[in-house]
């Protein structure tokens, strides 16, 4: 209308300082909304590495750090808080769903076959072996990533997969579990049957779970609220509970000490690790390969704190739990290894074992943020996204085309043929590994003669080649229910 003026454009300069800072410190913001804010216009570059400064001091992990760990975490992320908030959002994802731009994803890879979870839906390759896939009695294999049917829509928040049995957590909080159940470790009571869909465990109605890990014919499951649950085999004491009885539905472990609350967990063949809030490792289980970290041979029936790390004060935010070593990552990006030496695994130049935890000298200047142990071997990712492997190349697994298919790669190299791609994620199966990238691309490498890796007709891919992974019209139809 006459009189009125026109509106004008204006620049985020000339908001006041104060609004536009509340806004970068909701906490909503990933490290890579304020790099980008910043390379739009290089004056937002204080207000952004204040934003990054607050979001840091509100994460849990960085909190329970002292003054003088802060300060060194900061100085190995080159002083940038952007790059600290982007280390603490890595270790948060990498036990759970990563934030990539094309979805929220996880991978997770069995023994023959891969789950994969994009924008909470769920999909599987390979063998159906005693119903991992969770597509019923009648699918035996599957070439490529197929979606796996769930009760009334519900949305995958977070997967692990075994040998024989996989398990899931939804956006609400329950758990469910596939596969063979002849060892009771998909928690549904005394039912030895195999379960060939992804059935709710009902003994867990009520409460609010987050995270599952799963090992050989046992479960273990992490709620909300920093409590753990397992069920299935307990020949060594894995289960937490102070004996060897097997448990047909999860029962809470009542032994872990003190006011913490337990924030990761991990499953390896026959034992199983738990992170606290305040850093300490606690492991129980079989100690046949040195992996409970205590310096001896010994079982544990409950869980024991690792006091090499408590004596050293080192700070402890995620730990993998292979067949026969472990690996740790620290609250300052550094990876300590033990267990068997086979092959290299541990990263130390020989095939020595280790009884207890050691930090891998060579990747000290590296700011690691994801570790991944399995068959003899491991791999670790940095800040960068680069990919570091060593250990058995397992049928080209480790993903070095130059080495031969059965080598031993003894200490930490990194994967020049994902160089281009910023790895957020990175899974080993016992033949097989599968990695998804910040922009959703998923590459696989090792075996695949049965499909585990989504390629109907390669037998082994020795390098990372790309999955090609596409939503179909079937993936927006209601999911139907389980069996």
């Amino acid at each position: 209308m006459a009189g009125e003026k026109a509106s004008r454009a204006f620049s985020i300069e000339e908001l006041p300082g104060h609004l536009v800072g509340e806004v970068l410190t909701s906490g909503r913001l990933a490290a890579a909304d304020l790099a980008r804010l910043e390379a739009t216009c290089r004056a937002l570059r204080p207000l952004a590495e204040f934003a990054a400064s607050k979001l840091c001091v509100a994460r849990p992990a960085f909190a329970a750090m002292g003054p003088a760990a802060r300060g060194e975490l900061l100085e190995r992320c080159g002083g940038s808080w952007k790059k600290v908030l982007r280390f603490l959002q890595s270790v948060e994802q990498s036990s759970g769903a990563v934030a990539t731009s094309s979805g929220s994803m996880q991978v997770a890879t069995g023994r023959y076959h891969t789950l994969l979870v994009h924008d909470s839906s769920l999909y599987s390759c390979g063998s159906s072996l005693c119903g991992v896939l969770g597509h019923g009695p009648d699918t035996t294999q599957c070439a490529a990533f197929s979606r796996v049917s769930f009760p009334s829509l519900s949305r995958v928040i977070n997967i692990s997969a075994s040998h024989n049995h996989a398990a899931f957590v939804t956006e609400s909080g329950e758990v469910f579990t596939c596969g063979d159940n002849s060892s009771l470790c998909c928690g549904h009571g005394e039912v030895g049957r195999t379960i060939f869909r992804p059935t709710r465990v009902e003994a867990l109605k009520g409460v609010s779970c987050k995270q599952v890990a799963t090992g050989l014919s046992f479960t273990v499951i992490l709620t909300r609220d920093g409590q753990v649950y397992t069920c299935g085999s307990n020949t060594h004491g894995q289960l937490g509970h102070g004996d060897t009885i097997d448990r047909a539905i999860p029962k809470i472990i009542e032994l872990i000490e003190g006011p913490t609350q337990v924030v990761q967990i991990a499953a390896g063949a026959s034992y199983t690790f738990a992170v606290t809030d305040d850093g300490t490792v606690h492991s129980f289980g079989s100690c046949t390969n040195f992996c409970l970290g205590h310096g001896d041979q010994h079982d544990e029936l409950r869980p024991r704190a690792i006091q090499s790390f408590k004596r050293r004060n080192i700070h402890v935010v995620r730990v993998s739990a292979g067949d026969e070593h472990a690996v740790a990552l620290d609250a300052l990006g550094h990876v300590y290894t033990w267990g068997r030496g086979y092959c290299g695994a541990l990263g130390h130049g020989d095939e020595n074992d280790k009884t207890s935890p050691e930090l891998i000298s060579s990747l000290k200047n590296q700011v690691a943020v994801q570790v991944c142990a399995r068959k003899r071997k491991t791999f670790v990712l940095t800040d960068e996204g680069s990919v570091y492997a060593f250990g058995w190349m397992g049928f080209g697994s480790l993903g070095f085309p130059d080495r031969g298919s059965s080598d031993k790669v003894m200490k930490p190299r990194v994967l020049e043929s994902l160089r281009d791609h910023y790895v957020s994620q990175i899974s080993t199966g016992l033949y097989h590994t599968v990695a998804v990238t910040n922009k959703g691309i998923v590459f696989g490498f090792g075996d695949n003669e049965r499909a585990q890796l989504g390629h109907e007709y390669i037998r082994v891919c020795l390098k990372p080649t790309e999955i090609v992974f596409q939503k179909s019209i079937e993936d927006i139809a209601i999911a139907a229910p389980s069996g």
